[in-house]
């Protein structure tokens, strides 16, 4: 029975580690709260953990419903799993070497936003704060890359793989939560510089993930090309 459970659990981590790693550069919690302070600007803490609480559900089950979404979108239009590492993986790469390089962001923390209303801020819970500010287009992408990378010919395997990416997700948001919710008092206490050395580290990785990503599909693509030929 162990023999059998360790390894669904090695794949369990290993997913994890792959979305975890993937999507934390683009959700970029602490980055994003920076963010997130300037457009809510000044509110009362509880105000700020509401939202943050609403918002951290709300990525959540966006990003879910993209992950099952995705599948069906594939398979209705005849997507192969090589085909979309291929391009999920270039984009990856794309994105992370754009993140390596991109240049210092304001502060824009320091500029708060005039004092809306906890209506006003209610009603944009979902758009802009959680989408695009939270889950944006290249979250959305590389959630679609996920869910097909996690499809395996095994169905336990592709269970163990999704469960990954959705405790991936989870852990994610709870971050955002945290962030978010407490937005004004991180940005007293940790420097932009702090937050702009993580995300450097972060996107070095999310760069090699991409290229292997790329890879894996490419050596399936050309291993096709390579019986059709022979």
């Amino acid at each position: 029975m162990q023999e059998r459970i360790f390894p669904l659990l090695v794949r369990l981590f290993d997913f994890f580690t792959i979305a975890f790693t993937a999507l934390f550069p683009l959700i970029n919690p602490l980055g994003s709260a920076m963010l997130f302070l300037g457009l809510a600007g000044p509110a009362d803490a509880i105000v700020y953990r509401r939202l943050a609480r609403r918002i951290a559900l709300y990525t959540v089950l966006f990003l879910m419903v993209v992950d099952l979404a995705g599948a069906l979108v594939l398979t209705f239009f005849g997507i192969s799993l090589p085909v979309i590492q291929v391009a999920g993986g270039l984009v990856l790469a794309s994105m992370g070497w754009n993140l390596l390089n991109q240049p210092d962001v304001p502060d824009t923390a320091q500029t708060s936003a005039p004092s809306s209303s906890l209506h006003d801020l209610d009603a944009k819970t979902f758009y802009p704060f959680t989408f695009p500010l939270t889950a944006g287009p290249g979250c959305v992408v590389v959630t679609l890359t996920l869910a097909a990378h996690a499809e395996q010919p095994s169905t336990i395997e592709s269970i163990f793989s999704q469960l990954g990416l959705f405790l991936a997700v989870v852990v994610l948001c709870g971050m955002v939560y945290f962030a978010y919710g407490y937005a004004p008092a991180l940005a007293r206490k940790v420097s932009r510089q702090t937050i702009h050395g993580i995300l450097r580290i972060i996107s070095f990785i999310l760069l090699a993930i991409g290229v292997q990503i790329f890879w894996r599909g490419a050596e399936v693509l050309l291993r096709e090309a390579l019986r059709i030929h022979h």
